[in-house]
């Protein structure tokens, strides 16, 4: 698994975050990146998701939301999702998908709550889900 793609719904919060945590533990030789389901086009970061990022050490502050296509889909090796429900929309649409798409929270069986329009609380809870797993998919990545 070379090609990852994260996915959430705006890919404003989460799935910047992911893409960007995975890019920084996995380095060179593997190519992140990250789309939304219903993605606002061009849009930065939440202020929210940068300022919890940028606590942890991790600028994210650069991302440009883009909307997930067919094309990301087909490159990618493995899809990361934040919820049940996404990876249940992107099989019906793209039941081909099923051996690659994942959740990000699959090892613990959850969900990783969205915090859009949520206090700085719910970014905190959303950014130590995906921190903690974080190291679990780098491991699956890098034995594939």
């Amino acid at each position: 698994m070379k090609n990852i793609l994260v996915l959430c719904t705006g890919n404003i919060c989460r799935s910047p975050t992911g893409e960007y945590l995975l890019r920084k533990a996995l380095g060179e030789g593997y190519t992140v990146m990250s789309a939304g389901l219903n993605a606002v086009v061009d849009s930065g970061p939440e202020a929210m998701a940068v300022k919890v990022a940028l606590e942890h050490g991790l600028d994210i502050s650069l991302h440009k939301a883009r909307q997930v296509n067919m094309d990301m889909l087909k490159w990618a090796d493995l899809v990361l999702v934040m919820e049940a429900g996404q990876k249940g929309e992107l099989l019906r649409k793209y039941p081909w998908l099923e051996d690659k798409v994942f959740r990000y929270g699959a090892v613990a069986d959850v969900d990783i709550p969205d915090p859009y329009r949520r206090p700085e609380s719910a970014f905190i809870m959303a950014w130590k889900f995906i921190s903690k797993f974080t190291p679990y998919w780098v491991s699956k990545i890098q034995q594939s």
